[in-house]
């Protein structure tokens, strides 16, 4: 225990700074997935084509590649920002495509006989998207988001290799202190734990409330 009393300060901060990447990248990650979702099913050509190269690169980039990207990259574009900002992006744009293909299975899932009959009533591709289809995909995705979701949490350990204030790299500073890397890193295990059973229990609670009856 005197690892984490002694330096619960430490822990806090790196814990605190996890949740608020979780939180930021998570946000993104669902409006991007949203949106390259809607480009997939869309009757436009050049969305579709816009959105499965969204999804190709992204899914088959590794995100420490990814990572180096953005932060390397985008300041040579003249985009500076403080790391935190630019780990979000990466992490967020990453998962997007996860969180895409996800709501993409979902639409697939809700019968097309409905959106022909919206459409019949005059509704256009985006009113049908949102007030009939969506809804109803949302309720059959919601476990396989929460998954994606949690990975997010875990990947987000990367952005301590980039400066960035996170959990897991507490233990460079506890380690040059001289305490225990095996007891360090029980801890941070027991904080990675506390955020994905969060996670968790978060879209359990959604998933018993709207989620679909199996």
């Amino acid at each position: 225990m005197d690892v984490l009393t002694n330096n619960l300060s430490l822990y806090g901060e790196g814990f605190l700074g996890t949740v608020e990447l979780t939180v930021y990248a998570s946000l993104l990650a669902l409006v991007l997935g949203f949106v390259m979702a809607s480009f997939r099913v869309a009757p436009v050509r050049a969305l579709r084509a816009l959105g499965t190269v969204w999804v190709t690169v992204l899914r088959n980039t590794p995100l420490t590649l990814l990572f180096f990207a953005v932060v390397l990259g985008l300041p040579r574009f003249g985009l500076v920002l403080p790391f935190q900002l630019f780990a979000v992006l990466a992490l967020g744009c990453y998962t997007s495509a996860f969180i895409c293909e996800v709501l993409r299975s979902g639409i697939n899932t809700v019968p097309k006989g409905q959106g022909e009959a919206a459409r019949s009533l005059g509704m256009t591709f985006g009113q049908t998207l949102n007030g009939v289809v969506l809804p109803q995909a949302f309720r059959s995705v919601i476990p396989p988001i929460g998954s994606t979701l949690i990975a997010l949490a875990k990947n987000s350990a990367i952005a301590g290799a980039f400066s960035v204030t996170e959990l897991l790299g507490t233990y460079k500073s506890l380690s040059e202190m001289g305490y225990s890397i095996i007891w360090t890193f029980v801890w941070i295990a027991v904080g990675y734990l506390i955020i994905t059973l969060s996670i968790s229990a978060v879209f359990h609670f959604m998933e018993k409330h709207w989620g679909v009856a199996r």
